[in-house]
C-alpha cells in the first residue's frame, strides 16, 4: 500500500475532546472529580511540591543571600606589577594578557597606586587608573589615553 492523500487516515486520539471534570454525576467524573474524599490533596490551591513532600527539601536548601551584579568587577593591578615593562612601552589589555598579568582580555583593568613604579614613559590605553596611581605615573612622564 502506497502513501497518498486518499489513503491517509486521521488519528482518532487527536479528535478526542478534553476531559472536563466536575460537571455533574452524569458525566461520570462528577462528585469528587477524581480527587477522592477530603484532605489536603483534595483541596484547590495546594501546590504539587508541597503535596509531594518537596517542602522539606526546599527548606533544607540554603538560600543565596545578597546581590550579585551582572557586570563583573574590574581586574586589579598595582603599580609595582607594571615593572616588567620597558621604558616608553604601551600598556593595554592585549599586552597585559600576553605578559600574564591579567586572566581575561575582555574584562576591564584598573591600576591602583600601591607600590612604586620604576619604568618611565609608559603609555596607558583604555585602562582605568586610580587618582594616586595617576600622580605617580605622571611624575615618571607617563601618558594616559
Amino acid at each position: 500500500m502506497t502513501l497518498s492523500l486518499n489513503t491517509i487516515k486521521s488519528n482518532k486520539s487527536l479528535k478526542q475532546p478534553k476531559k472536563r471534570i466536575g460537571r455533574g454525576n452524569g458525566s461520570g467524573i462528577g462528585t469528587y472529580s477524581g480527587k477522592g474524599l477530603k484532605g489536603q490533596k483534595a483541596r484547590a490551591g495546594v501546590s504539587g511540591l508541597k503535596r509531594l513532600g518537596m517542602r522539606q527539601i526546599l527548606l533544607r536548601v540554603p538560600k543565596s543571600r545578597g546581590f550579585k551584579s551582572l557586570s563583573g568587577k574590574d581586574q586589579v593591578l598595582n603599580l609595582d606589577d607594571l615593572n616588567v615593562f620597558k621604558d616608553k612601552d604601551i600598556v593595554n589589555n592585549k599586552v597585559l594578557k600576553e605578559k600574564g598579568l591579567i586572566s581575561k582580555e575582555a574584562i576591564t583593568v584598573k591600576i591602583l597606586g600601591d607600590g612604586e613604579l620604576t619604568v618611565k614613559g609608559l603609555t596607558f590605553e583604555n585602562i582605568k587608573i586610580s587618582e594616586s596611581a595617576k600622580e605617580k605615573i605622571t611624575k615618571l612622564d607617563g601618558t594616559i589615553l
